[in-house]
């Protein structure tokens, strides 16, 4: 992803898809650091730090306790600073509300998480490729 190897800021409650999600990022050889939050509430705590540099991507998951990515990513987007950091959600859900609800609030993409480690594996080469080549402002 690079952006100036900005952190990418990993908003995700469930271990096992933090670990499947990091393992998948150093397969494919990004090498920005990742800073992972368990909810969106601790992540928006931890973006309204000055000493933090804001991420260049946010991966956020939407089913998670106390705030969940919805709720994250309204706030988000009606934050003047934060409201370019481009999000791409990585979701279980297939509830189309959801779907409609992201693009409504200005997420970036919307990926099904796969159950399939290689399938996962190709979701993030795409969404790595896709942030390498765009131009940011």
């Amino acid at each position: 992803m690079k952006v100036e190897n900005k952190a990418i800021l990993l908003v995700e409650d469930d271990q096992v898809d933090i670990m499947t999600i990091l393992r998948a990022l150093k397969e494919i050889h990004v090498c920005n650091p990742v800073v992972s939050m368990e909810n969106g509430e601790v992540a928006l705590e931890w973006l309204s730090q000055p000493d933090n540099e804001l991420p260049c991507i946010i991966l956020l998951d939407l089913n998670m306790p106390i705030m969940n990515g919805i709720e994250f990513l309204r706030l988000v987007k009606q934050d003047q600073r934060l409201r370019r950091i481009p999000v791409v959600v990585l979701t279980t859900s297939e509830e189309q509300e959801d779907k409609v609800r992201s693009f409504d609030l200005g997420v970036a993409g919307y990926m099904a998480k796969p159950v399939d480690y290689r399938r996962f594996v190709d979701i993030m080469r795409s969404i790595d490729m896709y942030w390498t080549l765009s131009e940011m402002p």
